[in-house]
């Protein structure tokens, strides 16, 4: 499929459709990402990428999770690799709290200061899927 970039405003925040398997997601300053937000963000990756897909998760913004998204936000069994790329020191422990919440769960998931690094490593997981 041909390489296309459409950005889609949701309630919380942007999320960027960079290729059929591929979506940029930005949150919001100050959004609290609760059960509803949640729904809303799974079920428009679900009704606008072709599964599997991965994500790229661009904390430009402060926002925080309720502790049961904390404990969900990996439950989409659609995604197979999330980059997150962090921008500060409280965007980067914020990221590691929700992979310790999560640490029973077998995520491949991997933080990035560089957008261009985090889609490099998306890209390399994706061709490391497809040999499989």
């Amino acid at each position: 499929m041909q390489e296309r970039e459409l950005s889609h405003k949701l309630s919380f925040g942007t999320i960027i459709i960079l290729n059929e398997h591929l979506a940029e997601v930005i949150i919001d300053e100050g959004v609290e990402m609760d059960k509803k937000l949640m729904e809303e963000y799974h079920n428009f990756l679900l009704e606008n990428l072709t599964p599997p897909f991965s994500l790229l998760v661009n904390k430009l913004h402060s926002y925080s999770y309720t502790f049961d998204v904390q404990r969900k936000i990996s439950k989409l069994k659609e995604v197979f690799a999330v980059a997150v790329v962090v921008n500060s020191i409280g965007s980067k422990m914020a990221t590691k709290t929700i992979l310790s919440l999560n640490n029973d769960e077998n995520w491949t998931m991997k933080m990035f200061y560089l957008r261009e690094e985090a889609l490099i490593w998306l890209n390399e997981e994706k061709n490391k899927r497809i040999s499989m």
